[in-house]
């Protein structure tokens, strides 16, 4: 073999070897976008919007099938689950539901989608993933709002914002199992995911600027967390605070504050505050500034990236995780709100 001819299949072989770590490490941020008929679809390489799905009345859940092929969404518009091909945008089948939904969420094993309907009463959809067929209607006392798994996988939890409560679900035998009250209506969650003895959930409330945790096992409540109230306040739309999100290595949580206008980062392990990022104002002619209205935060697998969208502003901002620094606003469809991340098989 000629020197030449070496030298070329060396360069092609460390080429080949050196695409794989980027080729392996894509996502994708899908947005719904309330107000319109689109999802969003976000490439966290450029930042650039690469694909919209269409033709979808006020889409409000997100979420993907475990190989990534089917991308599953929930709507004001219609009491269906919309089930999509990811790659061609092409409706699959339209599940029908119990009635109008909110949150989406797949089984830890992929074999089951979870769909919270807001409806009262309401009720917890399961869908079998492999026939896309319903296959049974889980009845609770108030509509669902948004729904978490357990770290184990066993349970779901379900918010009520309109019914101050949290339904948990056993997903072994598929009933309610238990339920916890409040004084307020519960909104967005997130478990601790590092080992604990008695797994902490994270959870937004619809009045108060903060969030609260709770004792997941033992069923009570640990603190309250209130933001710092040093800065001038905004005209929030909605409740103060919704967004909220683990970056997937476990060490900062981000909950969004519309009254503040801004995400506060606090340390998972002992909850002390670690920065805040201010988020984009609304600026209407010959009015005073309005809160942008950050409404949903996810990340990037590799927890480099936070995106937070913001609802009043239809847009959603790249944040730098380890500055906390904003690195671009990516203009979207009519009031952006929840968001899913996709790692690219």
């Amino acid at each position: 073999m000629n020197t030449s001819l070496r030298t070329s299949r060396r360069l092609i072989l460390l080429g080949a070897l050196f695409a794989l770590p980027a080729a392996a490490g894509t996502s994708r941020i899908y947005v719904t976008n309330h107000a319109g008929t689109t999802i969003s679809v976000i490439d966290p390489a450029t930042n650039k919007i690469v694909q919209e799905l269409k033709g979808i009345e006020a889409p409000e859940g997100v979420n993907f099938s475990a190989d990534g092929k089917l991308v599953y969404a929930t709507q004001i518009g219609e009491d269906v689950l919309t089930v999509m091909d990811r790659k061609s945008g092409k409706v699959v089948k339209k599940v029908p539901l119990s009635g109008i939904a909110n949150d989406v969420l797949p089984t830890k094993d992929g074999k089951l989608i979870l769909v919270c309907i807001h409806t009262t009463p309401g009720w917890l959809d399961v869908i079998d993933a492999a026939t896309l067929e319903k296959i049974k209607s889980i009845p609770t006392k108030k509509g669902l709002h948004d729904i978490a798994l357990s770290p184990d996988g066993k349970f779901a939890v379900a918010s009520a914002e309109g019914g101050k409560a949290l339904a948990v679900f056993d997903l072994t035998n598929l009933t309610e199992a238990w339920n916890m009250d409040f004084d307020m209506g519960t909104q967005v969650m997130a478990f601790d995911p590092n080992p604990n003895i008695s797994p902490r959930l994270f959870l937004t409330m619809n009045r108060i600027k903060g969030f609260m945790v709770l004792d997941f096992a033992n069923r009570k409540e640990i603190t309250r967390v209130t933001f710092p109230d040093d800065e001038p306040s905004l005209a929030p739309s909605g409740s103060p605070s919704h967004a909220l999100g683990i970056t997937p290595d476990g060490k900062t949580l981000w909950v969004g504050s519309r009254t503040y206008d801004s995400v506060f980062v606090y340390s998972v392990a002992d909850l002390k505050l670690l920065g805040r990022v201010h988020m984009p104002k609304v600026e209407p002619p010959g009015h005073e500034a309005i809160s942008g209205s950050p409404f949903w935060v996810v990340f990037t697998p590799d927890s480099k990236t936070a995106y937070v969208s913001s609802a009043a502003d239809r847009s959603v901002s790249a944040i730098d995780v380890k500055t906390m620094k904003m690195a671009t606003r990516i203009e979207v469809g009519e009031e952006p709100g929840r968001m899913s991340t996709l790692a690219l098989p």
